[in-house]
């Protein structure tokens, strides 16, 4: 085994909007090692054209994935486990458990696509510890949800894929949470996260809605790359006027 080599698909954005909700504008990543093909968690449901584009520009189709591997069943992380027909999807037990036992309509949880999951014959429980792919472990982390999984990747460098744990580099730096179920029990998530990003000199951590970050020498996390959100509006009477917006 010689480490993974992690690649942002999908690059994640710290907002949301008071007039509709969460953007669900997720971190999607490929991961890739001596033939394994392994997306980290699949974004909602509207990002697929984009997601099937930028596994293209890699030179993959998503039946070319062979695993996919799921942080915690919120709509943004999850919804598009069906676009990736060949591969065996790695999802957390006790949460999956949980978010079925939920009412129909509940916030954040795709309903549809989480009971078929749990049907599938590709679906993989995780626990806490090995996932059964070579250099990949995870831990559970709750408090954004009640079993939200980080996954550790050996690498040169490690990356630890941690989506909502931490969604942003705010979230690193003050211990708090913009939405949790339990603020404490978060905090204490948190402050583990930053133990093992802190004992992998080097490490990539990727969270869930912002940049990639790496540890600066003082101690605070640094973005990895610039933000390219844009939104196109047609604000006007013509289609041809088209107003470009930056999120950066």
């Amino acid at each position: 085994m010689t480490g993974w080599s992690v690649d942002i698909l999908i690059q994640g954005y710290p907002g949301k909007s008071k007039e509709q909700g969460g953007l669900g504008w997720s971190t999607v990543a490929l991961a890739r090692s001596e033939g394994r093909v392994v997306l980290l968690d699949t974004g909602r449901l509207g990002a697929r054209k984009v997601l099937a584009e930028q596994l293209a520009t890699h030179g993959l189709t998503p039946d070319e994935v062979t695993d996919v591997l799921i942080t915690h069943v919120h709509y943004d992380h999850s919804e598009n486990w069906p676009m990736f027909r060949r591969a065996t999807i790695h999802a957390p037990r006790r949460e999956l458990d949980w978010a079925l036992a939920q009412p129909e309509g509940s916030p954040m949880l795709p309903d549809f696509a989480l009971r078929a999951l749990a049907e599938s014959t590709r679906l993989h429980r995780l626990e806490e510890g090995p996932t059964g792919l070579p250099g990949i472990s995870c831990f559970e982390a709750p408090g954004h949800s009640p079993h939200h999984l980080v996954f550790v990747l050996d690498g040169e460098p490690a990356t630890i894929f941690s989506a909502d744990v931490a969604k942003n580099r705010a979230e690193i730096v003050t211990r708090k949470a913009d939405i949790s179920i339990d603020p404490v029990v978060h905090a204490a998530s948190i402050a583990r996260l930053v133990r093992e990003w802190e004992a992998r000199p080097g490490a990539v951590l990727m969270v869930g809605h912002d940049l990639p970050m790496t540890i600066g020498a003082a101690g605070r996390p640094v973005a990895q790359g610039t933000r390219r959100t844009t939104v196109d509006a047609w604000l006007g009477e013509s289609l041809e006027a088209v107003t470009r917006i930056s999120l950066g």
